[in-house]
């Protein structure tokens, strides 16, 4: 058994999982889920900036990877809700959780930041 190949394929699928998570829309659609199930509207209102196209998008990838369930309403035009799944509560409060600690450090970073560039601009480093 080649368990080198078998961890190079173990890590790129952590790296994929990861960069869907920490891509554009993915934290921003499942948060603006995690209180009630929404209608595809809905969620394009509390998602600003998204197009109807990437919604869309990200909706499909979210309810591929069992975060997001879809249930269409035999009404006339048919309804279609969307909610999170446990899996994807789970998400959310992790995200949730990274975005207090960015929050917490935010200052922090931008110093950080500001003493960096200024040394650039200065010529060292």
């Amino acid at each position: 058994m080649d368990v080198t190949g078998s961890e190079e394929h173990k890590c790129d699928e952590l790296h994929e999982v990861i960069g869907r998570i920490g891509d554009r829309w993915t934290l921003r659609v499942t948060i603006a889920l995690r209180a009630a199930p929404l209608r595809f509207n809905q969620i394009r209102r509390a998602v600003s900036g998204i197009s109807q196209q990437m919604l869309t998008r990200t909706l499909k990838t979210l309810e591929r990877d069992g975060m997001v369930t879809r249930t269409v309403y035999p009404t006339v035009p048919p309804q279609v809700e969307y909610a999170l799944t446990p899996l994807g509560q789970s998400l959310v409060a992790e995200g949730l959780r990274l975005g207090a600690w960015a929050e917490t450090h935010l200052g922090e970073i931008d110093l950080n930041r500001a003493t960096y560039d200024h040394g650039k601009d200065n010529g060292a480093g």
